[in-house]
């Protein structure tokens, strides 16, 4: 614990640190490349779709529907716009781990997966979005930074430009806000250990984004990598992630084009002139059978239907 406060402790004023070095030079704290100073590329937004190495089906049948493949995934990225699968590492890692092996494998195959140097399953959820931004943030400077499940649908033109309304905002965070119950029986899914701290039984959470697609801009991201070692994880991913963000000044963005229904839902929403970011099924926290169901949703669902390929960017 004392070597995790000190770890924490110097990240906090190295990124303080340089985020005034980058002021003093007229940049954003995002604009150099680590220590070396190197000018990257900004990127409109990176996606992580978040999954597990059990989940492969729904990897690939992602990759037959809503997200590109090969060129054109390099395309996408040449517009500012980074999707990859989210994955963790083994617990004992070596060359001869057959789980390891094999998504190594499917990465070389997709050139579609970024790794985590964080144990699957560890920590759980919570632990794994810190670790995803804190990745990201080394690896691409981006607007926003985006976290999807993997039985989802997106259209990726539409959450783009969902986002580009907000670019230009230092501190948002942006998805289908909810506040819930805070469940305290402890014979529950969605038990939470620390309910006493919410007040007395029947009160809800404060307000936060559903699990399912969230984004933040690159400040707060930066925010929640360099204090994660200090940030409290309750039991659910989704109110740990609002948990950091209360007592910042940060813009609260409810965006329920990013929380479609399956079809028939997006079908009427788009006929009416709001078409959806993203669509999955309330009652499965995602899209109720998605190996099956992915190709009919992206069918009926997709921004781009009725044309071959997927949707310009």
């Amino acid at each position: 614990m004392a070597l995790d406060k000190t770890i924490s402790d110097i990240e906090m004023r190295l990124a303080a640190a340089r985020a005034a070095q980058a002021m003093s030079q007229g940049m954003s704290p995002s604009d150099s490349e680590g220590d070396q100073g190197i000018m990257r590329h900004r990127m409109s937004f990176v996606m992580g779709v978040f999954t597990t190495f059990a989940n492969r089906k729904r990897r690939d049948s992602i990759r037959q529907t809503w997200m590109p493949q090969g060129d054109q995934l390099r395309r996408l990225e040449e517009k500012g716009a980074v999707i990859r699968f989210v994955i963790g590492r083994s617990e004992n890692p070596n060359p001869n781990n057959e789980v390891d092996r094999a998504i190594d494998a499917e990465d070389k195959e997709y050139h579609d997966i970024l790794r985590l140097n964080h144990v699957e399953g560890y920590g759980g959820l919570p632990m794994k979005i810190q670790m995803f931004l804190s990745t990201a943030l080394t690896t691409w400077d981006a607007d926003f930074y985006v976290k999807v499940d993997d039985n989802v649908h997106v259209n990726i033109g539409i959450t783009r430009s969902i986002l580009a309304r907000h670019r230009m905002k230092p501190r948002v965070y942006i998805g289908c806000m909810k506040s819930g119950p805070v469940v305290a029986k402890n014979d529950s899914k969605y038990y939470e250990p620390d309910h006493w701290k919410f007040g007395t039984d029947g009160n809800n959470y404060f307000r936060h984004a559903t699990r399912q697609l969230y984004a933040v801009t690159r400040d707060l991201a930066t925010y929640i990598s360099a204090n994660r070692h200090i940030l409290h994880k309750y039991s659910n991913e989704d109110v740990s992630f609002g948990s950091w963000l209360i007592g910042l000044e940060v813009e609260h963005v409810d965006e329920r084009s990013l929380c479609c229904g399956t079809p028939p839902d997006c079908e009427w929403k788009a006929q009416a002139g709001n078409p959806c970011g993203a669509s999955f099924d309330w009652n499965c926290t995602g899209i109720c059978n998605p190996v099956e169901r992915m190709t009919e949703v992206h069918r009926r669902c997709w921004e781009g239907r009725g044309a071959e390929g997927h949707a310009q960017f």
